[in-house]
């Protein structure tokens, strides 16, 4: 039995094998397993069955060698009925490896293809705790996974935040990576301040386990201007190699504020077809790879502050797959014999044969023998008036028998209408009535002699009576093709429409087609309904009129005119500042001459389907012309361009576009707007404006030029700024007068020089900052953490507000702050600690900074309220039923907490958060009872640090007196 490897194998299918005894076929065979080395099976099944007669017997291989199995002993491996290998109690250092099977009977032995047993596992994460992460906010951070030792590398990651199973959302600002496992997050707030764990599974093992907690610390920002920092890519693709047909993710994602855009494209034409980008544009998604998506992939990530980009290669291969097979033959004895097996792949498979799954080389001859007459000659066999037919005759037999034929009692021979080919069948040729009778063919070689035997009739031939006739139509037109025939009353007709020698699926392609088929007795007719005429249903139409017997065919041409096609060939060329000349050749006019082209450009920085029409010079451009010159293009802008052709019958398809081109640099000519300013800090000039578009930079080496002056001075200063993103500019000079008035404006300039100056505005020199500190009349503590201060307002205009600072006494860098509006002269200090002693003092503020500071005021934060809660003894109705007592042991504060003062008593309805509040000194209390549904009463302790902790009990109105 022989079979055909390419890398795999490939084995003779089931219903090519010998009739009654056959070598063995494989109906299953072993696959990769992957055993978990913690699983609860103590076992491993490695299938193999094969379909033999006689039965096949079973021996396996590992890593090539072969396995004994002794029945009945103790040993890991045993078999089961049907070849399938039972390792029992795995070890991975005794039964890892490549497994193959052996199947065998009288017949020969075919080997199964090799499959891998591999232990798989997922060891837990480091015990050590994981250092705190500290980070400004605005700041990119990435948090480090670092997983376990594992196998196999089928690992997910997501990341817990404090607590299971509270997983974090991924969005535009955090990430994180299926290749690392690390968590990204672009932009850090506040609100990302907690505990975060790495959480791993393993989905070939079913296993999870994630890291100790990193906690991460975002700092706050106190400088008055954001964090701002240009794009950064932290996530990179690597170079990728995949199999046709597989899905691919590419990881794509950059740390910056703002956050990044990410954008992905294929530097070597468009993105595949079927592609998908998620998670904001951290995922590329490849579906059904193909040789042609092979290439170099790039992403970048931009935000206002700049940009970056990386590429990488993807590039594409493809299993081995069988483009011819071999298959069951048989030959005569001593003869040569070619089995031809080929298989494509990338990179080229390495295809080897096996004889009883031993390698072998050239086969010289079989030495097989079969006597049995098979394939008998049909019983009954029709043939046309004046046609040909050919009687097979094809005994199974070996070696080679010789032919001999009769009809009836005459011995036939050659002759100009009848011939004995060399395979055994009879050829008779213009066949007549008299040509009617019994065939028997006669087949003798040294092991025997056989015959078979068949009855001949002769029909009416089949003709055409009506053929289709051309026809000429527009797009979206109906057209018609009849066909008519007729034919022997006592055969069936059927007609087959085709085009272009491609048969007509009326079925599938019902969208175009309609067929109507009129049958009489002898004469027969077929009307085919092209509807909604396209430009792929043009051609040659032809009509077969078919019997079991014979066939007869007639053809007519269909024209479809329509819209032109796409011109090809656009090349873009003789580029400047603001124009491009392309150039085209005429694509198909689809039998109708092109009246008209018109062109569309893209700038590529836009979305791809944002296409616009051009300007172009001649304004018109005409259906002869070949060339135009596009006007009014943007200086040092990447464009794309595609044309379109126009006729009487409408508009045809864009052309490709052209390839990506960028116009040549120009002068700028916007200047910058919204020019203004003015505040900041003592001594300075602030001057802002709104910065320009990109796409009116014109030019390399973008930037701006400042100017300005003291209003009424005659010389203008001048300053360069080379950021093209830059918003403002702080002028700094100790001569600056305070709230002096300005004239300010601003320029652009490239490399190819400056563009003209904004409108001038008028702004003011910032103010000095206060000069007098506010007095601090009074402050006192109102609880354990609570605290009011009262101050003397500072008597000057420029004021716009007030700053409180607090501290516990020798702690000064763990100070609080509060801003508080010029109107007030008051506030209320919170978030203190108990029984600490506090520093406080006050300053005003205004634009340019913060001026002198107030006298420090001392206080000391009184005790922490009690933190027992009390304990509620009884509750009693009255007998009168009109209200119940409630009674509590007395509280006893602790050392460090502040002395019961009085209780107080909230009583409210259930699901309300609002009721009626009760203070006494006792440790009981009668309340009016309800009989509009469940109350609740909560007690607490209150003392001069503030209420204690609270005691809760349900009074529900059925209570004993």
């Amino acid at each position: 039995l022989w079979s055909c490897r390419k890398c795999r194998n490939c084995f003779l299918n089931p219903s090519e094998a010998l009739r009654y005894h056959y070598g063995p076929v494989f109906q299953e065979q072993p696959v990769d397993t992957i055993y978990p080395e913690e699983s609860p099976e103590d076992k491993i099944i490695m299938s193999c069955r094969a379909q033999a007669s006689p039965p096949a017997t079973y021996k396996w291989r590992l890593n090539k060698w072969e396995i004994e199995i002794q029945e009945g002993s103790d040993d890991h491996y045993s078999l089961q009925l049907g070849g399938n290998l039972v390792i029992s109690n795995p070890d991975k250092s005794k039964h890892a490896g490549n497994y193959s099977c052996l199947a065998t009977n009288e017949f020969g032995t075919v080997i199964s293809r090799e499959a891998s047993v591999q232990f798989g596992y997922l060891d837990m994460f480091s015990t050590e705790e994981r250092e705190a992460v500290y980070v400004k906010e605005g700041q990119g951070v990435v948090l480090l996974c670092a997983p376990p030792p594992h196998f196999p590398d089928d690992l997910s990651f997501r990341w817990m935040l404090n607590e299971f199973p509270i997983f974090i959302p991924l969005d535009k600002r955090r990430f994180v990576s299926q290749t690392t496992g690390n968590l990204y997050i672009s932009k850090v707030e506040g609100s990302d301040s907690g505990n975060y764990s790495c959480f791993v599974t393993s989905s070939s093992i079913s296993k999870s386990v994630f890291s100790k907690f990193i906690p991460l610390v975002p700092l706050t920002h106190t400088a008055r201007e954001p964090l701002v920092y240009p794009a950064d890519i932290k996530v990179k693709f690597p170079d990728t190699y995949a199999l046709v047909g597989q899905n691919i993710t590419l990881e794509c994602f950059a740390l910056g504020n703002p956050i990044p855009q990410i954008r992905w494209r294929k530097v070597d034409g468009a993105l595949p077809v079927h592609h998908d980008i998620s998670m904001a544009g951290g995922l590329l998604h490849l579906f059904n790879v193909q040789y042609e998506d092979e290439g170099v992939y790039e992403c970048e990530a931009l935000n206002s502050k700049g940009k970056d980009w990386h590429k990488a290669h993807l590039y594409v291969e493809a299993s081995p797959e069988w483009v011819e097979h071999i298959s069951s033959s048989e030959r005569d004895i001593g003869s040569d014999y070619t089995m031809s097996c080929l298989a494509s792949g990338k990179p080229k498979p390495h295809v080897r044969f096996l004889k009883n799954g031993q390698m072998v080389g050239r086969i010289s001859s079989f030495n097989v023998i079969f006597n049995t007459l098979l394939n008998p000659v049909k019983q009954r066999l029709l043939g046309a008036k004046n046609g040909r037919v050919v009687i097979e005759c094809k005994p199974r037999a070996a070696p080679r028998p010789t032919f001999t034929w009769s009809k009836g009692t005459e011995m036939l021979s050659n002759s100009s209408r009848i011939f004995i080919w060399e395979d055994g069948s009879l050829e008779i040729r213009n066949v007549t009535k008299s040509d009617e009778g019994k065939y028997t063919c006669f087949a003798e070689n040294d092991r025997g002699r056989a015959n078979s035997t068949g009855s001949f009739l002769v029909t009416d031939a089949t003709k055409i009576t009506l053929a289709p006739t051309n026809a000429d139509v527009s797009v979206g037109e109906n057209a018609r093709m009849q066909c008519a025939a007729s034919h022997d009353s006592s055969l069936d007709l059927t007609f087959i429409w085709s085009l272009n020698g491609n048969p007509v699926d009326l079925d599938k392609d019902r969208e175009y087609y309609q067929h109507v088929m009129v049958g009489a007795q002898s004469m027969s007719s077929s009307e085919l309904l092209i509807k909604n005429t396209q430009l792929k249903l043009a051609g040659r139409y032809t009509c077969t009129a078919q019997t079991p017997v014979d066939n007869v065919t007639a053809s007519a041409e269909l024209v479809v005119r329509g819209p032109p096609g796409p011109p090809g060939g656009l090349l873009v060329k003789d580029i400047g500042p603001k124009s491009v000349r392309l150039v085209w050749s005429q694509g198909s006019d689809n039998l109708s001459p092109i009246s008209r082209y018109t062109i569309q450009y893209r700038e590529v920085r836009t979305p791809e389907e944002d296409w616009k029409l051009a300007t172009t010079s001649p304004p018109n451009v005409e259906g002869n012309a070949e060339a135009a010159t596009v006007d009014g293009l943007i200086p040092w802008t990447e464009y794309e361009f595609r044309v379109t052709a126009t006729n009487t019958l409408g508009t045809g398809e864009h052309s490709n576009p052209s390839p990506k081109i960028q116009t040549l640099d120009a002068v700028p000519v916007v200047a910058p707007s919204d020019v203004g300013g003015g505040g900041g800090m003592s001594r300075e000039l602030t001057i802002t404006w709104t910065p320009v578009q990109p796409q009116y930079y014109y030019g390399s080496n973008f930037g701006y030029i400042i100017a300005f002056k003291p209003e009424g001075g005659f010389e203008w200063r001048k300053v360069t700024v080379a950021d093209p993103q830059a918003r403002r500019y702080v002028h700094k000079d100790s001569s600056i007068l305070p709230a002096t008035k300005f004239e300010v404006k601003v320029k652009a300039f490239n490399s190819k020089g400056e563009g003209p100056y904004s409108l001038t505005a008028v702004i003011y020199s910032a103010q000095d900052v206060p000069s007098e500190a506010p007095t601090i009349v009074e402050a006192r503590t109102l609880s354990a953490t609570e605290a009011v201060i009262w101050w003397i307002p500072v008597p000057q205009q420029t004021v716009e507000g007030y700053q409180v600072r607090y501290w516990r006494k020798s702690m000064e860098n763990e100070a609080l702050a509060m801003r508080i509006s010029s109107k007030d002269n008051q506030t209320r200090l919170d978030n203190m600690k108990p029984d600490s002693h506090y520093v406080i003092e006050v300053r005003a503020f205004n634009g340019a900074g913060y001026g002198p500071a107030s006298q420090r005021y001392e206080i000391h934060t009184k005790k922490a309220p009690p933190s027992r809660l009390p304990k509620i003894i009884s509750k009693k109705m009255h007998s009168s039923g009109t209200t119940v007592n409630i009674a509590w042991e007395p509280v006893r504060p602790l050392a460090n907490e502040s002395s019961v003062e009085c209780y107080k008593v909230l009583y409210r309805q259930d699901g309300q958060n609002t009721g009626t509040l009760y203070t006494t000194t006792k440790q009981s209390i009668d309340l009016p009872m309800h009989k509009d549904g469940d109350y609740l009463v909560e007690v607490r302790a209150h003392s001069e640090g503030g209420d204690g902790a609270v005691a809760q009990v349900r009074i529900s109105g059925k209570l004993s007196s």
